[in-house]
């Protein structure tokens, strides 16, 4: 399981273009008005072999100045709680602040590694000036430019010294871990007790009463797995940005830890953007995902209303759209049995073995009557396939001219693989290796 670092600082001081760079895809949006950043950003980075999840924490909403500082001050306590390293990002620009100031006298009294790092360092008048940094009471500090990554690299190699090992402590437990996640107040709780048969959770109409993440071993009608309900949101059921934080995080945690996610839906909200965000996270992480939809039965509906649902939300998975979903109540426990035995399936669709014999036998035909389109005059040819062994389905390809296979025809061995062996809420991963 990678270990979370989250971002933290006042709004634009950098920190959405520092997370864009290390997660290296544009996710979070990037403005010079403050602010801007409202939802979590989370993704994956490594450095130097060691993986570890990102949370970029944000600015907040436009608002009277002691607001700000308030909300600030929460979600830096949320990171501090969560995360297992924080970067503490201020701007070379404006100096230090008052805000940076708060936030500085929160930190100081921490004990988990703590990396101060002065931002839009980009020449030797600006490297001077970050000198009154060590004003904030930090120690050293590190100075970095996320526009063009300048310095990043020894901020770093500072970083992973610095995190936890990773620690298998669970590897004694061989049961399938299956993680309920979704928005909070969706009926992940609710659904659990409801296959359980008992009210072990307690279950409100107040988001974020379920605070930490639960195991729940369950061992019925021939299925023995490990249930974990999520959710480890605060009291502070009012304040949306810090639920939405929290959830997150815990999320983060749990799906790393699970082999398949239950992603529950409420299907009064639709499947909404921070749905869609847990949804990929999982699929990044190459989890197995079942998506139930809860609360079906509060939903006026018609013989369409199921396939039409059903297409919408396979519109928001294009390309991964071979996930499962299953349409559920908790409460009047309408085919929650049927969820848990998708579950069991992806989880076998995950674990599933192909022979090398097998795999050539059936796909050597078939790519040599639709063989990758010819790249700038040269052929390529496929000569070999395998299963790799890893704990999740990944193929090699061994061809002749691996750079030259575009990712559409990796696409298509991917469809070919699904259709042949059935990988049905599992993501695939597809290389070309040179032979």
């Amino acid at each position: 399981m990678s270990s979370i670092v989250a971002i933290v600082g006042r709004p634009n001081v950098g920190k959405s273009t520092f997370f864009n760079r290390l997660i290296q895809r544009r996710e979070a949006i990037v403005d010079a008005v403050s602010g801007v950043t409202r939802d979590r950003h989370y993704g994956k980075s490594d450095w130097n072999g060691r993986e570890f999840s990102l949370i970029d924490t944000g600015g907040y909403v436009k608002g009277s100045d002691d607001i700000f500082e308030a909300e600030i001050d929460k979600q830096v306590e949320l990171a501090i709680d969560e995360a297992d390293a924080i970067i503490f990002m201020v701007s070379v620009e404006d100096g230090v602040t008052g805000m940076d100031e708060d936030v500085a006298k929160l930190l100081r009294k921490v004990t988990k590694p703590v990396f101060l790092v002065v931002n839009k360092v980009d020449n030797g008048k600006r490297e001077e000036d970050a000198v009154e940094f060590y004003n904030l009471g930090l120690g050293d500090y590190f100075s970095v430019a996320s526009i063009n990554g300048s310095g990043t690299g020894d901020l770093l190699d500072a970083l992973v010294k610095a995190l936890p090992e990773n620690e298998e402590e669970e590897i004694e437990d061989t049961l399938p871990r299956f993680a309920v996640v979704g928005r909070p107040n969706a009926g992940k709780s609710s659904f659990i007790n409801a296959l359980i048969g008992e009210d072990r959770y307690i279950v409100t109409d107040i988001a974020g009463t379920t605070r930490d993440a639960i195991d729940t071993k369950y061992n019925r009608f021939g299925f023995e797995f490990n249930l974990v309900d999520t959710a480890g949101i605060r009291k502070k059921s009012k304040v949306k940005e810090d639920l939405e934080f929290y959830s997150v995080m815990r999320s983060v945690r749990a799906i790393e830890h699970a082999d398949v996610c239950l992603l529950v839906v409420d299907a009064t909200r639709g499947f909404d953007g921070q749905i869609q965000n847990i949804f990929w996270l999982a699929q990044r992480n190459r989890k197995g995902i079942v998506v139930l939809i809860n609360k079906w039965d509060l939903v006026e509906k018609d013989h369409k209303s199921t396939t039409e649902f059903e297409k919408y939300i396979k519109k928001q998975l294009e390309p991964f759209t071979d996930v499962p979903i299953v349409f559920i109540s908790a409460l009047t426990k309408q085919r929650i049995y049927k969820a848990i035995e998708t579950a069991v399936e992806v989880y076998n669709n995950r674990t599933k073995r192909i022979k090398t014999s097998e795999l050539n036998e059936t796909l050597l035909p078939i790519i040599d009557n639709y063989p990758p389109p010819a790249y700038k005059g040269k052929f390529v040819k496929i000569k070999y396939i395998m299963q790799l062994p890893t704990p999740q389905p990944q193929f090699a390809f061994f061809c002749n001219l691996p750079q030259y296979v575009r990712e559409g025809y990796k696409r298509y061995l991917e469809n070919k693989l699904r259709e042949i062996y059935d990988f049905k809420g599992v993501p695939i991963s597809v290389y070309m290796r040179k032979k």
